[in-house]
């Protein structure tokens, strides 16, 4: 991917930071969507993100930061959406769609569209007529505020088409980022939206006061419902265990920086879910991606205990001591 190839990031978020924060590395021009003018203008003016991993400092030089989403998309050959999920069909719903033709997209939402229970690519593939060798996602293991302290952190690109997949690795390699590539577009997405359902698990049985005992094995029976799944779903050959599925699972599911963990500790402290929202003041991906998950599973016929069990607890009001109490004999 030529460095005249500009690259347009479409989000204000922690993730959107970071990427650009990265991309900056390597490229001589980046796009930057956001949809806040304030946050435009506080970034122009003085570097930082006002709301999001305000350490970073950026070049605004090598920046083009605008609340325009036509414009910042039309100058771009490459699109990175890192907007979150439950915003994303209000965000394109008056966004003319030719625009997108001829354009690589990539997908670091991390979330499932909970208007069409669909993985971020599919939702690309339908909305934007994009053909699926031109989508691809970025994920981890890794966490945005890792990146913004210049830690040593892992991406993996997944996309059918390996060319592409190889071009943004490179894009987004540098001193603290290593990438790593697949071509297992469906699984990877699949097992970033599980990993979330099975990080608000781990927070809730946090919260209960459960030690780490018990959380090892709900970890290693999360990853073997994600196995079951995604193999369902996407049957091709695929080593869960590999950083993208099991590194993934695992950050998100033991990370103070986890924001899904965060959610599923208050709700296991007490909190409502409404509360907890509230005063977290960020979106939890995976709160909407229980219920997306939960149809999904029945039209597949995959056991998934764990993610039943917090659909229990955060939509049909189970007690999280009792619903807890019941999957902990479910599990081996």
């Amino acid at each position: 991917m030529e460095t005249e190839n500009r690259i347009a990031v479409i989000g204000g978020g922690s993730w959107a930071t970071a990427l650009v924060k990265i991309l900056c590395n390597n490229v001589d021009k980046v796009n930057w969507h956001m949809r806040n003018e304030e946050a435009v203008e506080h970034i122009l003016t003085y570097r930082h993100n006002p709301n999001y991993l305000q350490s970073v400092e950026f070049n605004v030089d090598k920046l083009n930061v605008s609340t325009d989403l036509v414009e910042i998309i039309k100058t771009a050959n490459t699109i990175i959406i890192a907007t979150p999920s439950a915003f994303l069909t209000k965000l394109f719903e008056d966004f003319p769609m030719d625009l997108m033709k001829g354009k690589v997209v990539f997908s670091a939402v991390k979330g499932i569209i909970p208007e069409y229970n669909a993985i971020p690519a599919r939702f690309i593939h339908k909305t934007f007529g994009t053909p699926y060798d031109n989508i691809g996602i970025i994920c981890g293991p890794c966490h945005a505020e890792e990146v913004a302290l210049e830690r040593l952190s892992y991406l993996t690109i997944a996309c059918q088409d390996e060319d592409i997949s190889e071009e943004m690795a490179e894009l987004l390699a540098c001193r603290y980022i290593k990438t790593t590539v697949s071509d297992d577009l469906f699984g990877t997405e699949l097992s970033a939206v599980l990993k979330n359902v099975y990080a608000i698990a781990s927070g809730i049985c946090s919260g209960l006061g459960y030690g780490d005992n018990f959380q090892s094995v709900l970890i290693s029976n999360a990853i073997q419902e994600i196995e079951n799944f995604i193999d369902e779903v996407s049957p091709i050959h695929r080593d869960v265990k590999s950083s993208a599925y099991l590194g993934d699972l695992l950050v998100t599911a033991y990370s103070k920086f986890s924001r899904n963990r965060t959610f599923g500790f208050m709700i296991g402290k007490g909190y409502s879910v409404k509360t907890a929202q509230l005063e977290m003041d960020m979106i939890a991906e995976g709160y909407y991606a229980t219920k997306s998950v939960m149809e999904i599973k029945k039209k597949f016929g995959v056991d998934m205990p764990i993610v039943e069990a917090v659909n229990n607890i955060l939509y049909e009001k189970i007690t999280p001591v009792i619903e807890m109490r019941i999957l902990s004999d479910r599990l081996s």
